[in-house]
């Protein structure tokens, strides 16, 4: 694997294997340590200040020490062989901290929990506890199985489990970016990935608790939230029998602004099932709406889009909000149609460029990265160049490159065979990557002579002389320290210049 740049912190490879310390809850300490790390995607890192949560109010206190802990979990990711190469390894070791002090219990959470619990209790003998994505509320009772000298899994799926009651502890944070998840699991069956087997069926938060929690986060004084799902654009709530809280209609809720008639779908369709016609039921465009409305100040983000769902009605909403960022994350795979159909990604080459074209249409400057597999099973050298066509066409701000690797379960495993030499893999990605790195700086670039609107998150990982940032257009932007603005507050800066991942200025008022 290899990223050519980390502007989305939904792929943050700098935070794998991140292990989280809290602050003690008052009065609730129970004596016992926990250590918690995680690897994967954003939603993984999500996940973890969700049992923190659970734990935390059980009276468990962190470390950053994992021989320290009385109890340790690591989240996993099934997505990129790197990361579940990486838990084997920390796993071994954990056990070797377990042999010198046998009380202690070692968990694994998360994606890799359901396909490998029998490896990992019964052959390799790594681990007491094995939890999925849906049983984080069970942790306490499998902890407790665990103490009285039994093995304990769960790895359940559920088709009703959001957590949207539990209000995450915010893991290692600045204060002033967060994660919101707002729905889990998919339905998209893409013949390469395991999320569908791992993380369930599909389900929405309902809007009303994704709402509370980021008007929560920045009456705490939080700027920036980044909505999380494995494909945003399907959320789609629709309303129980019963009645919104007390006080509040949908209508209220929703700003009485995206329901009207002359609202503008996408006319080449894309899935539409979430694009409502009445009061009581609310889509993807509707809650960027709704978390916009929160306050002019508090930056929306999202995460991620899926070009067969991505509507014009999402487009034309981001284009209404200036606080919506104008930034989408649009994966292509593949440039090819043919391969695309072997992926199951349920849209060809044409479709993809009318979304783009659409994007650049409603969205004027909107940035836009994706993820790109090379040497996809059969992939010719022709359907190669199909996928470097479209890099070129887009001619993306960022891009996550991959080489094919074969994941245990998922259809292709079942159906393709992985017949590609990883000598051309490597030599294909070599090339995406150059050319990447091309109109990154192409795009970089075009932003010199520009002032940018940036949000401070803190100071330079270079030098306590400069801050840093990211603009609208999630470019990352670096500039002089100004003792008039701290960390968390907005300020406009000149791009100067740039490297192929920074912009580099200075404030101007």
């Amino acid at each position: 694997m290899i990223d050519l740049v980390i502007p989305d912190k939904a792929h943050d490879e700098g935070r794998q294997g991140e292990a989280l310390v809290l602050e003690p809850v008052v009065g609730k300490n129970n004596g016992r340590k926990l250590y918690i790390e995680s690897y994967g995607c954003a939603m993984n890192f999500s996940d973890s200040e969700i049992v923190a949560s659970i734990l935390s109010e059980r009276g468990f206190e962190t470390t950053g020490d994992f021989t320290d802990a009385d109890v340790i979990f690591i989240n996993t990711c099934s997505i990129r062989e790197n990361a579940e190469t990486r838990v084997r390894n920390r796993l071994k070791e954990f056990k070797v901290a377990k042999s010198k002090k046998p009380g202690m219990v070692v968990g694994v959470l998360g994606c890799m929990a359901e396909r490998l619990k029998a490896k990992f209790l019964e052959e390799e003998k790594l681990v007491d506890v094995v939890v999925g994505p849906d049983a984080y509320r069970d942790l306490p009772n499998l902890i407790e199985q665990v103490d009285s000298g039994q093995k304990a899994v769960n790895v359940l799926l559920s088709r009703e489990e959001t957590y949207a009651d539990i209000s995450p502890v915010r893991l290692n944070t600045n204060g002033i970016n967060a994660f919101v998840s707002i729905m889990r699991g998919c339905d998209n069956m893409c013949s390469f990935c395991v999320v569908p087997f791992t993380r369930g069926r599909e389900r929405s938060r309902d809007p009303f608790s994704i709402v509370n929690e980021c008007t929560d986060l920045f009456n705490k004084g939080y700027r920036e939230v980044t909505l999380l799902g494995q494909n945003v654009d399907s959320y789609k709530w629709i309303a129980p029998s019963k009645s919104p809280p007390v006080g509040e209609t949908f209508e209220e809720l929703k700003g009485n602004t995206s329901m009207q008639s002359d609202r503008q779908v996408s006319p080449t369709g894309g899935d539409l099932e979430g694009a409502v016609d009445g009061s009581e039921a609310v889509n993807f465009a509707n809650l960027l709406e709704m978390v916009a409305l929160i306050n002019p100040d508090l930056r929306v983000r999202f995460s991620t889009s899926h070009p067969k769902d991505i509507t014009d009605e999402v487009l034309y909403t981001i284009a209404k909000y200036d606080n919506i960022c104008n930034y989408i994350h649009l994966p292509v795979q593949s440039g090819n149609s043919r391969v695309l159909e072997l992926m199951n990604r349920t849209y060809d080459r044409d479709w993809y460029i009318n979304r783009i074209d659409a994007i650049r249409r409603i969205i004027p400057g909107c940035a836009i990265s994706t993820d790109v597999i090379t040497g996809f099973c059969t992939e010719t050298d022709e359907e190669h160049k199909d996928t470097v066509s479209m890099m070129e066409y887009v001619q993306y701000d960022f891009a996550y490159m991959f080489m094919y690797s074969e994941r245990p379960g998922t259809l292709a495993a079942k159906r393709y065979a992985d017949d590609i030499p990883e000598t051309v893999k490597a030599a294909r990605l070599t090339e995406i990557v150059a050319l990447q790195q091309k109109y990154s700086l192409v795009r970089l670039q075009a932003q010199l002579g520009k002032v940018q609107k940036v949000l401070i998150e803190g100071f330079s990982k270079k030098s306590k002389n400069d801050y840093a940032g990211r603009s609208d257009q999630n470019a990352m932007v670096v500039f002089p320290v100004d003792e008039r603005y701290k960390p968390g507050m907005y300020v406009n800066v000149l791009a100067e210049r740039c490297t192929t991942a920074t912009l580099m200025g200075t404030i101007v008022d």
